[in-house]
């Protein structure tokens, strides 16, 4: 390919990512419909029990038929391979809600069939053994899995023996003292530790007289205080799992009439596709809207109107936490994922938001202010060891609450740019703070560097890789990150030479893990895929033509063969995958316009 081509392959697909913005100024996406979603709503919905729930029941459990994948068993998307839980999940849901016109007896001998597969017998007492040893520590996804069985009549005495209890009594102590406890569930969670905790111990009813009254005694104030937690949209997270995990426990509990449920339903019930599927969550609005300008770049300004960047700018601005956050007591400053209510500010979506806000800044007072509170929100989150974990600061040991590379390069980048492009503006002592986490975050991303030059993600997989990780995402995350805060003048001379020192041992890895086609996944061996294709190009744009010039023919060849199609390259807590629709034009387009 030469230069032409590619300036009219970017032409192309601009034009094709405008097309998908809304008129209000924003990009919305489209989330992969998920098995796991569909399973988990039917039985959350048929438990309720309303009059007019059948039709929407029967549309899912269609769609669960329709999507079988060849081995009998289901992935967490239309694309992914099978795997125990969500065929475990689909496996209760088609048992608890099949009829005699929807029988469901061919599905259920292929999941069988499946499982056996995997040495496992719905039979030997081993289901639960099965699932706590797939997510190890975390009892994020593993007990709300195991109750959803127990409700459907699929565990044995013996199963739900092995259930481990959720400590939801110790929710009612303040916040600040959740780390002293080992409660086994990553810090967004709190309502399935409520709700499931709560139906695991009425189930159970096993323990000494002291722990049973003190857990009797703290169920209402927990279910009052799980009330005060239930966002206007009615879906905590956003997410339909979690939603529909903490309804069905509910309504298993007696408190079917509950406003939880009301609201949990109702939210499940907004969320249903047409054709009777469900998305893992919302959507990703505000992260696909960050995506999309960082992927225009320095050619925003030229491609839109100053109304439609002025729709964009107010958007973001007006999605700013301002208050402390409700759900995790987050401070003010951070943005979420999406505009729906549901949401709560993390450290991807923040300094997505800042770089966002930087491209299209006019210089005034709100934008300033909303800058400089999205750095001081990062700052104020990040961990003794430099690095910058998700939602909060120093959580707990499982993963998911740990510090990780790619935000961590993300906060480096969108600080570093905002002391570049605010100057003056930013008062002395913040900018000493700003400096402080700047070189905090060099030193985690120094330690954290593989011998060989990568760096692992923390919320993006590859399902193809043996380990399900994905360092082509997160070598190229943050080597890109680095590439734009070495264009920063503000930098001393010692930073620059950290960053540059480990932006060439980046570049040299994904050099190595390029295919013989052109393309990348998620090593090199991999099926490549857009997404990380244009990901790795990104962070090699400026450093090797070649291997940047076959990336783009593979590039064009899978566009020309198969359009944008997107893969489950996301990785939502607990290991559930997803997929994006606007990933791959964002990625592509970053790509051809950081080369060209």
């Amino acid at each position: 390919m030469n230069n032409l081509q590619i300036e009219n392959q970017y032409k192309i697909l601009l034009n094709k990512l405008i097309e998908e913005q809304n008129s209000n100024g924003f990009w919305t996406g489209q989330l992969s419909s998920s098995a796991l979603g569909v399973s988990v709503a039917i039985v959350a919905i048929k438990l309720k029990g309303l009059p007019n729930h059948e039709e929407r029941v029967l549309k899912g459990l269609q769609w669960l038929f329709n999507n079988v994948n060849i081995d009998g068993g289901y992935g967490d998307t239309s694309e992914s391979e099978s795997n125990v839980s969500t065929s475990f999940l689909c496996y209760a849901a088609v048992t608890f809600c099949q009829t005699k016109e929807f029988d469901g007896s061919k599905i259920l001998k292929g999941i069988e069939d499946y499982l056996e597969s995997q040495n496992i017998n719905l039979k030997s007492g081993n289901v639960a053994k099965s699932v706590l040893s797939y997510y190890g520590k975390d009892y994020t996804f593993s007990v709300p899995i195991l109750s959803m069985l127990t409700i459907c009549g699929i565990l044995g005495d013996e199963d739900i023996r092995k259930i481990p209890q959720l400590p939801f009594e110790f929710t009612l102590l303040p916040a600040s003292l959740y780390r002293f406890f080992n409660m086994q569930v990553v810090s967004y969670a709190i309502p399935a530790l409520v709700a499931v905790g709560i139906y695991t111990f009425k189930k159970k009813n096993r323990c000494n007289f002291l722990v049973k009254t003190i857990r009797n005694r703290s169920i209402k104030p927990a279910i009052s205080k799980l009330t005060r937690l239930v966002p206007e949209s009615g879906g905590f997270l956003e997410a339909i799992p979690l939603t529909a995990f903490v309804s069905m426990c509910l309504i298993s509990c007696g408190y079917s009439n509950n406003s939880i449920v009301d609201k949990g339903i109702d939210f499940l019930y907004n969320q249903q596709r047409n054709d009777g599927s469900w998305p893992i969550d919302t959507d990703l609005s505000t992260w696909v809207t960050t995506l999309s300008i960082k992927a225009l770049g320095d050619n925003l300004l030229s491609t839109f109107k100053p109304e439609s960047v002025q729709l964009m700018r107010n958007h973001l601005l007006n999605l700013q936490y301002k208050e402390k956050h409700p759900f995790n007591g987050a401070m003010p400053g951070g943005w979420g994922w999406t505009s729906y209510s549901g949401s709560v500010p993390d450290a991807d979506d923040t300094p997505g938001a800042i770089l966002a806000l930087i491209e299209m800044y006019e210089g005034t007072d709100k934008e300033t202010k909303a800058i400089i509170d999205g750095c001081n929100w990062l700052i104020n989150l990040q961990n003794s060891d430099g690095g910058i974990p998700t939602f909060c600061k120093g959580w707990g040991r499982l993963p998911f609450d740990q510090s990780c590379a790619d935000l961590t390069g993300h906060t480096l980048f969108a600080i570093t740019r905002s002391i570049d492009i605010l100057g003056d503006k930013i008062p002395k002592k913040q900018r000493a703070r700003f400096e402080s986490c700047i070189n905090r975050n060099l030193r985690y991303l120094k330690n954290n560097q593989h011998r060989l030059g990568s760096w692992l993600p923390l919320w993006f997989g590859n399902q193809q890789t043996s380990n399900k990780r994905n360092p082509v995402y997160g070598t190229a995350k943050v080597a890109t990150y680095i590439v734009d805060s070495l264009k920063c003048k503000w930098l001393s001379y010692p930073i620059r030479v950290e960053l540059q020192l480990m932006l060439t041992n980046a570049q040299n890895y994904l050099q190595q893990q390029q295919n013989d086609d052109g393309s990348w996944g998620g090593y090199q061996g991999v099926v490549g895929t857009i997404e990380e294709t244009s990901l790795a190009i990104c962070a090699l744009a400026k450093r090797d033509k070649d291997a940047c010039i076959k990336g783009f023919e593979w590039l064009e060849n899978e566009y020309n063969l198969n359009g944008l199609r997107s893969k489950p390259i996301g990785l939502y807590f607990a290991t559930l995958w997803y997929d994006e629709k606007l990933y791959p034009i964002t990625f592509y387009v970053e790509g051809l316009r950081r080369y060209l």
